[in-house]
């Protein structure tokens, strides 16, 4: 059975390996607002603080 869980991890760590993943801080992102719209092909997203400081992504 542990083989199996290797076997099947090993495709997702080559993917990792090949494409590292792009780091972008949120307070470069927000730029000093609480919400932001994000356009992704066409459709609208909003990216907001909580009050909590978490950040929430709508559609």
């Amino acid at each position: 059975m542990e083989a199996q869980c290797e076997a099947a991890a090993a495709p997702h760590e080559a993917v990792a390996a090949a494409s590292p993943l792009i780091r972008i801080k949120s307070e470069e992102l927000l730029q000093r607002s609480r919400e932001i719209e994000i356009d992704h092909h066409g459709r609208i997203y909003r990216l907001r603080v909580t009050q909590l400081n978490k950040l929430i992504l709508t559609a």
